[in-house]
């Protein structure tokens, strides 16, 4: 960008060798930059999808419902259990029950499959942000800007898990590459409509986002055009996207399933994803996750790392070379689509991802520029240094204190891997300081892949948060053949569906699980606080109760601890008569 300047510095025969090295390097990965962003993501990524087990409660929902796409064999309508699961559109689901099928080999029950979806959609989405960036700016930048991406920890996080929101964000940002080429070949004078299948690839996009994420994908896309054409006075440039053509056609996209559901379900889906979930999200904080404007902002040192080294010395000059159309249409898209969630009342982290590809090309853009020494900057450059310090801070601390608050200790790889995160981060600073951007990026990604390994392999050895998984253990030691399906009551989480099968039943009170168990017998998980309830209920049905095994840990979805047992029912007299 142009508001930086040339900054002059020597460098010793170590320093050359080790500049010569990393251009070497940087060459060869250059040569296949899909490629190399692809192994990039799964050495991110890969290892917290393959370890970290079933999460609650959205990635379990998510996870279920596909499972029971493939179980029933119906792929139009969405349930979890009995109940219809009507709040998202079918795309992910079918993304997930695709992958599943084919990476399964006849399992459903394994999370990593229904993973998939998400990790190829993360891929997805940093291939979409070189091929953005390519647009406007060199090979080596549009690199830099989709690995930046790739190795924030939000998009990482999403592409670990079986939800929508990896995915989602690929979809969008096919249509937001469209936009962006509609809007620089017009800046440069060129009127007419971009190639037809362009055009049909972005508006495609756009449709697909809709089948996976519902409203949200044409809200970024909406602010991001509405932002720029009141910011030139001018919106013909949105005409060379072939507008009326492509809606057509991305409604041709959604209508198949659109028409098919509500005949299914009698209008209930439009009823509930709509009118019930998407319109309490506006209204108002829906489902305790409500917050004040500015809970991104609080949020970003953490979800944004390790870019934040530069997301604030590259705001600073993005500003200033604001009339660069394609500075001007990020700054549009990552500021409009900013404040679209910010004003929502309803907020969750993973929310503001569709912005983050747009800064990660700031970045990219800041990075890239000429070699400029901080000492002459303003304060920006040094508070992007003190934020990125304080995120990885934050996040070690994470890693260490997350296994001593249950009783462990973090392991002898965790303990190597976040010393190596700690060194790659103090080389990205170091070089940061001297204004050597291309070799702190590259610190940033390496500090991410030690750092996120670590995690990978110190969460999921803390016990005591994965309740369901050592719940479905002991009841796989004492189950027996012809066992009725599983009923829990009190802990109802997700996770426990997903690992023990559709037939589970989860009862909110004790008294309801000993009313079903009663009449025919069985395993039954009863938590602490529904225990008294349960053994007064089986008291009175004559039932006889044999304990089988405890698990105690922390429920994380509800913040709390919890007790359950595991109980081996056999019904009385009365109810083997009736």
């Amino acid at each position: 960008m142009s508001a930086v300047q040339t900054g002059n510095g020597h460098a010793g025969k170590g320093e050359t060798e080790l500049a010569g090295s990393f251009e070497r390097f940087y060459a060869l990965v250059l040569r296949w930059p899909r490629a190399s962003l692809a192994l990039l993501a799964l050495m991110l990524w890969l290892p917290t999808a393959a370890t970290l087990p079933p999460m609650d409660r959205d990635e379990s929902r998510f996870a279920q419902s596909s499972k029971q796409m493939l179980e029933s064999r119906d792929f139009v309508d969405i349930r979890f259990g009995t109940e219809p699961r009507y709040n998202k559109p079918v795309g992910i689901y079918w993304v997930q029950a695709a992958a599943t099928e084919i990476a399964g080999f006849g399992h459903r029950d394994r999370i990593w499959t229904y993973r998939i979806a998400s990790l190829l959609g993360g891929i997805a989405a940093a291939w979409l942000t070189f091929w953005c960036m390519s647009a406007f700016a060199p090979d080596r930048t549009a690199f830099a800007g989709a690995a930046l991406l790739a190795s924030t920890l939000l998009l990482s996080a999403e592409s670990s898990i079986a939800t929508t929101d990896a995915l989602n964000l690929a979809c969008t940002l096919g249509m937001q590459g469209l936009l962006l080429r509609a809007y620089l070949a017009r800046r440069q004078g060129d009127s007419r409509a971009l190639p037809l299948w362009l055009c049909l690839a972005g508006w495609a996009s756009l449709g697909a986002s809709i089948l996976v994420k519902g409203p949200v994908g044409i809200g970024v896309c909406a602010v991001t055009a509405l932002a720029l054409s009141l910011w030139d006075r001018d919106a013909r440039w949105l005409s060379g996207t072939r507008p009326m053509f492509g809606i057509l056609f991305a409604a041709a996209v959604v209508a198949p399933w659109a028409i098919a559901i509500a005949l299914q379900s009698h209008g209930a889906f439009y009823q509930q994803s709509l009118g019930h979930d998407f319109a309490a999200k506006l209204a108002r904080g829906q489902e305790s996750h409500g917050a004040l404007p500015g809970y991104y902002l609080a949020l970003v040192t953490l979800t944004f790392w390790p870019a934040t080294l530069f997301m604030i010395p590259a705001l600073r000059s993005a500003v200033e070379a604001r009339a660069e159309p394609a500075v001007r249409f990020l700054l549009a898209w990552a500021t409009g689509s900013w404040l679209l969630f910010e004003a929502v009342p309803t907020k969750l982290p993973h929310y503001i991802l569709p912005a983050y590809p747009a800064l990660a090309m700031l970045c990219a853009l800041f990075i890239g520029a000429k070699r400029i020494e901080i000492r002459t900057q303003s304060g920006w450059a040094i508070a992007g240094l003190v934020q990125h310090a304080l995120g990885f801070l934050v996040l070690v601390a994470a890693l260490v204190l997350l296994p001593s608050r249950y009783g462990q200790a973090p392991g002898m790889a965790v303990l190597v891997l976040g010393v190596l995160a700690a060194a790659a981060t103090a080389f990205a600073l170091a070089r940061a300081w001297q204004g050597q951007r291309p070799r702190a990026a590259a610190g940033c990604i390496i500090a991410s892949l030690a750092l996120y390994a670590a995690l990978a392999a110190d969460v999921p050895s803390v016990s005591a948060l994965w309740v369901s998984p050592r719940l479905a253990a002991l009841v796989a030691e004492a189950s027996r053949p012809g066992d009725p399906p599983v009923i829990s009551a009190g802990f109802v989480e997700p996770s426990l569906v997903f690992l023990l099968g559709t037939g589970t039943r989860l009862a909110d009170e004790g008294g309801k699980a000993a009313a079903l168990v009663s009449l025919r017998g069985g395993l039954v998980l009863v938590e602490a606080r529904d225990r008294t309830a349960f053994m007064a209920a089986l008291r009175n049905a004559r039932a006889s109760i044999e304990e089988q095994g405890e698990v105690k840990g922390l429920n994380y979805s509800r913040g709390r601890a919890v007790d359950v047992v595991l109980y081996r029912v056999t019904p009385g007299p009365s109810s083997k008569t009736d």
